[in-house]
């Protein structure tokens, strides 16, 4: 049984295009985190084809990347990402989230997060 708390990391960029997390390195244990990526925008009543995108690096490598039509004129429609990720001991975690947007969609808000978990949680 491990004696320190899973960590727990974060970073809200609200309306801003770029967000960025590093988590830090520690020594003594590799670590296993579930990273999650949510990116939410306000549609236009109308417009003409509207859409979102985001690209996700992590240490600097394309991890994930995704452009959709927004959906729900008038509302909010969001792409969002899950993935689990190992960090070898020593070393840290960058996480970067890069987002575009086209036809009238406004940012609303971006977050990463980064929960660290044991090997053995599905």
């Amino acid at each position: 049984m491990r004696a320190t708390r899973p960590e727990h990391w974060s970073v809200d960029a609200g309306d801003a295009d770029v967000a960025t997390l590093t988590v830090p390195a520690v020594l003594g244990r590799d670590r296993v985190f579930e990273i999650d990526l949510r990116f939410v925008v306000q549609t236009p009543e109308s417009g003409s084809a509207p859409w979102l995108a985001v690209r996700l690096d992590l240490n600097g490598a394309q991890a994930w990347q995704r452009r959709i039509p927004a959906q729900c004129p008038g509302e909010t429609d969001n792409l969002e990402f899950h993935c689990r990720r190992t960090v070898a001991e020593g070393q840290a975690l960058r996480l970067r989230a890069v987002t575009q947007v086209g036809g009238g969609v406004r940012r609303q808000r971006l977050r990463l997060d980064a929960e660290e978990v044991s090997d053995g949680e599905p």
